[in-house]
């Protein structure tokens, strides 16, 4: 049978083109690491890796046993996870994966008000794009995590236990002195003519509006591409466009800008804001809490007051 700790150091060379680098990374000299491959390669009966002037290269046998590797070590962290998340609910550390705008909305005040139950609980959260929350959950590195979908990419993953939280849907973002402001609700095919503002680096925001103007007919005008919500709101305050934007995005509406609502046959997606946890590990106490906490707490989110509020100022203006 290979000897796991060496098949890790494998799997570290492997991914860093350097086996001095792998055995630095595991805390072992580069003489020890060049012995332990030796090992590995003799339990194997085949070389692994091709020694480089600079670096190493695996072998078409390395390379696979460096992606059994990889899954080996996902469940050795996972397990050590399992290990450590074995706590009462005061004491322990529970921790948290969470992306932008939940964490500029939805998870202070959940934190705000899990924190004055449980006292005990040290919390940590983790920020990440999606493919990352859902890696931090596979590993064990997050407990849970908050994650979002829509309805052309929806999270189909059997590792992830999924408790829904609420629907966010997607508003524009006009000028306070718009003459859209008036409208009770807007048609985007109506739009055409617009300039808009658009989230930079491919970012899931982009993608529902070119898909939503899309389905209006009509390909969008880029004005600006912004790199946060307060920045697209600067730039739409100031003419130069409107924006699309999921509504929790906008919590912290600037004065000079106004929300509209769709109108409800309009193609302007809906994204659900999701809570996740890896299947196959049951959650803890303060897991199960902070579960209970977001479930309140995001009805907060959904209630017609606040949506009025959001969307609100518009006759005002």
């Amino acid at each position: 049978m290979l000897n796991v700790r060496r098949l890790l150091l494998l799997t570290e060379a492997t991914e860093r083109g350097s086996l001095t680098a792998a055995a630095e990374a595991l805390g072992m000299t580069t003489s020890a690491a060049s012995q332990q491959m030796s090992l590995l390669e003799q339990e194997a009966g085949q070389p692994l890796i091709e020694r480089l002037p600079r670096g190493i290269r695996p072998t078409p046998a390395g390379a696979a046993l460096a992606g059994r590797g990889q899954a080996i070590r996902r469940e050795l962290r996972a397990a050590q996870a399992d290990l450590d998340s074995f706590t009462a609910l005061d004491q322990g550390t529970l921790r948290l994966g969470s992306f932008p705008t939940a964490s500029a909305s939805l998870l202070p005040l959940a934190l705000t008000r899990f924190r004055r139950r449980h006292t005990g609980i040290r919390i940590e959260v983790r920020a990440g794009v999606l493919a990352e929350l859902r890696e931090m959950l596979h590993t064990g590195e997050v407990e849970q995590g908050l994650l979002w979908d829509y309805e052309w990419n929806r999270l189909d993953d059997p590792a992830l236990s999924l408790t829904h939280l609420l629907d966010d849907p997607t508003v524009l973002v006009v000028p306070a002195d718009s003459p859209l402001r008036t409208h009770p609700s807007v048609r985007l095919g109506d739009l055409a003519d617009q300039e808009w503002i658009i989230r930079a680096d491919n970012h899931p925001v982009a993608d529902v509006l070119r898909r939503s103007c899309r389905q209006a007919g009509f390909e969008p005008h880029i004005a600006y591409s912004s790199h946060d919500y307060q920045e697209a709101q600067a730039m739409v305050a100031a003419g130069l466009g409107i924006a699309l934007a999921p509504r929790l995005a906008l919590t912290s509406r600037r004065s000079d800008v106004r929300l509209l609502p769709f109108a409800s046959d309009v193609p302007a997606p809906t994204r659900r804001i999701l809570l996740a946890r890896a299947t196959a590990r049951p959650a803890t106490p303060p897991a199960q809490a902070m579960a209970r906490v977001l479930r309140t707490v995001a009805q907060r989110f959904t209630a017609p007051d606040l949506h009025r509020a959001q969307l609100g100022a518009v006759r005002r203006g």
